[in-house]
């Protein structure tokens, strides 16, 4: 009897404990950029699973740079762009493979899906599914500058001290396409590709009066080209449709020689500790209705089917402007970067940023 009174008590104990100590509410760790998961979708995700979203806005570089130092922990998911997966992983072992069977993969356009899948691939695992995705080439106010096709119209002498871009790879690997060339090619022939990657950056140097600033973040781009200080520069498509909200003239504009095309994804850091919350934000935020809200928050297009029937019409109009079907067919898709591509540029872009 005694024995029984003490169970009973010590089964109180532990319920007051319960009651004085509540389980603290689970958590999704997430690595990714900036207006990716705004703050209405985090809301409802938190409605519908329960589940609290711990938000970590970061770049591709910095991204390798966390899950490097850390092995891959301190993240339950991180969203790089699909070239930066397969070498950081077979270099740095800072993701896991994706279970594909907890993907809704009807959510997602297929060819998209397909793309990702195939090029975050090793030995013959997935590390990477696609979210979002968009171009880098040129935004241009029409009206002033309507004869820049290439990047290598920004160095053109009559738009002197009135264009800019980011000392990034971006602006080297425009450079390379406008010449001719085709550094995605190269990739696997390191002497071909540096001989490509310097030239591009003889033309960046040559090209630097014109740069009336090298721009480093949106709200700078955006600032310049608004005040009518430059006419064009190097950027995302997504910078070109907000623009193209304010001022029919500035939009977005693909470089005749193609786009350079990006999509960022869904990727498992190596230490992650919740996976299954992951995989329910994944499946989340790839339903239509809430991938549109995304797409209005980034002005980047989701790899979500459906979605894009869902945005508001001034961003579809912006979109259908700059993305004819020609357009699109001759984009130029970032392929996985082999190691050691990314040290040579950077030692390319110092040169002319000394210069």
């Amino acid at each position: 009897m005694k024995s029984f009174q003490r169970l009973l008590a010590a089964t109180a104990g532990l319920a007051l404990l319960a009651i004085a100590h509540p389980a603290e509410a689970e958590t999704l760790r997430l690595l990714t950029w900036g207006d990716y998961a705004p703050e209405a979708v985090i809301k409802k995700f938190k409605a519908e699973t329960g589940i609290d979203v711990e938000v970590t806005i970061s770049n591709n570089e910095d991204m390798i740079s966390k899950l490097r130092a850390t092995g891959g922990a301190g993240f339950d998911l991180a969203q790089p762009s699909q070239d930066r997966i397969t070498g950081p992983q077979t270099e740095f072992g800072i993701y896991k493979p994706m279970d594909l069977t907890k993907i809704k993969a009807e959510l997602f356009i297929p060819e998209l899906l397909e793309a990702a899948k195939k090029n975050t691939a090793v030995d013959g695992k997935v590390y990477g599914v696609a979210h979002l995705w968009g171009t880098s080439g040129m935004v241009v106010d029409r009206a002033k500058a309507p004869d820049i096709k290439t990047f290598a119209d920004l160095c053109k002498p009559e738009y002197k001290g009135k264009v800019s871009m980011r000392l990034k790879r971006t602006a080297l690997l425009g450079m390379a396409f406008a010449a001719g060339d085709d550094p995605f090619a190269a990739y696997s022939d390191k002497a071909k590709y540096q001989a490509i990657i310097e030239k591009a950056g003889q033309k960046l140097a040559d090209c630097k009066p014109n740069v009336k600033a090298y721009w480093t973040g949106s709200d700078q781009l955006l600032g310049m080209i608004r005040s009518g200080e430059i006419v064009a520069s190097e950027a995302w498509d997504s910078t070109g449709f907000k623009l193209n909200g304010e001022n029919a003239s500035i939009n977005f504009v693909a470089p005749s020689t193609g786009a350079l095309g990006w999509i960022d994804t869904f990727a498992l850091p190596a230490k992650g500790k919740n996976d299954e919350a992951a995989y329910k934000w994944i499946n989340f935020v790839m339903k239509p209705e809430i991938a549109a809200q995304i797409v209005e928050s980034s002005g980047s297009f989701s790899a979500s089917k459906g979605s894009d029937a869902l945005v508001s019409e001034k961003l579809r109009k912006s979109f259908q402007e700059a993305f004819p079907a020609s357009v699109i067919a001759n984009i130029k898709w970032f392929p996985a970067i082999p190691a050691g591509l990314e040290e040579m540029e950077g030692k390319i872009l110092d040169r002319v940023s000394a210069k």
